[in-house]
């Protein structure tokens, strides 16, 4: 009932229109065609245990490559959306008006129908999906040395939860096509890790919070959802991809929208700079603070048990990321 009334109560369309939902029956999956075929790779998807789709995946392997001796090879795919919703089309037009899925605790909103969003473009495990993937060459220090893009066919191996990738990581047994695939990823995220501690951005490793409903869909509890190494990997590679994006379309000189986060206000700089030292920890006196400064006081709270308190303070004071055509850069990820 508390869902259908926050649609309600904001407008959110649920029903599609008879041409949207005509165009979304009628697709069907592409040939291979000039598409590449990576149904060899063994990619896999990780989310959420109660995601309800399954929209991009990963692989990682060992560079083969003597001049790359330590590095690997990284693969991050999403379902091609583009090649089922073509521009100016019923669905294009719907999806454009409802903007983005909306999420509730006990359902979806999706954009797009759930011919498309539930099925054709969700990477469901062991079928045939075209995607839209980056390959990315890393060395052992985990620097990116180059990239390129492609259109593809992908079959995912395994649909893992984060906890199911999380105990594959801390060595509980696995099918061996899957345990090599994400001790693979692991390892190259371990590399990538280290190129991280040296750029040091802001160090901030909010829990989320997940709404538990009863049988009779009433809320339970609010709990934290645990924190894995597995849920910083994909963090890791997707920013890495967008990276990977932005770099291209940057060469092609295309207009294009940035994701960026620019440095705090002075003003809430100062309040929490002030608020801060009333609780013993001392911020540089400067405008120029960057990230490895918040690092350094939330070093200190984890030490001193606050670092859940300190961290949402640290938090508030940062602005909000946002995008927009011009590169302003991001301060919380320090490029």
């Amino acid at each position: 009932s508390f869902s259908l009334i926050a649609v309600a109560a904001h407008g959110i369309p649920i029903e599609f229109p008879a041409a949207a939902l005509e165009e979304a029956e009628s697709a069907r999956l592409p040939d291979l065609g000039r598409r590449d075929d990576l149904r060899g790779a063994p990619l896999v998807t990780i989310d959420p245990e109660d995601a309800k789709d399954h929209d991009d995946a990963v692989w990682a392997a060992p560079d083969d490559d003597p001049a790359n001796e330590g590095g690997f090879k990284v693969i991050v795919a999403i379902a091609d959306v583009s090649y089922f919703v073509t521009p100016g089309s019923a669905l294009d037009r719907e999806a454009e008006r409802r903007g983005n899925s909306v999420y509730l605790p006990d359902r979806v909103v999706p954009m797009l129908p759930e011919r498309l969003s539930n099925d054709l473009c969700s990477l469901k495990e062991g079928v045939d999906r075209p995607c839209l993937y980056v390959e990315m060459t890393l060395d052992a220090k985990g620097h990116k040395k180059h990239h390129r893009f492609g259109r593809g066919m992908m079959r995912s191996a395994a649909k893992l939860a984060y906890g199911d990738a999380q105990a594959i990581i801390n060595g509980e047994d696995a099918p061996a096509e899957i345990l090599k695939s994400v001790k693979h990823l692991h390892a190259a995220y371990l590399a990538r890790w280290e190129e991280r501690k040296h750029r040091a951005p802001l160090d901030l490793d909010l829990p989320e919070r997940r709404v538990v409903l009863g049988p009779d869909g009433g809320v339970l509890r609010v709990e934290m959802r645990e924190r894995f190494d597995a849920h910083k990997l994909i963090e890791e590679f997707m920013i890495l991809a967008n990276i990977a994006a932005a770099e291209t379309l940057e060469q092609k000189k295309l207009t294009l929208i940035y994701r960026v986060h620019d440095a705090p206000d002075p003003e809430k700089l100062d309040a929490t700079r002030d608020y801060l030292e009333s609780l013993g920890y001392s911020l540089i006196r400067s405008d120029a603070a960057r990230p490895a400064h918040f690092n350094h006081i939330l070093k200190l709270a984890g030490e001193r048990g606050e670092k859940e308190m300190v961290s949402d303070v640290i938090l508030r004071a940062q602005k909000q990321a946002v995008s927009a055509v011009d590169n302003l850069g991001q301060f919380g990820l320090n490029i």
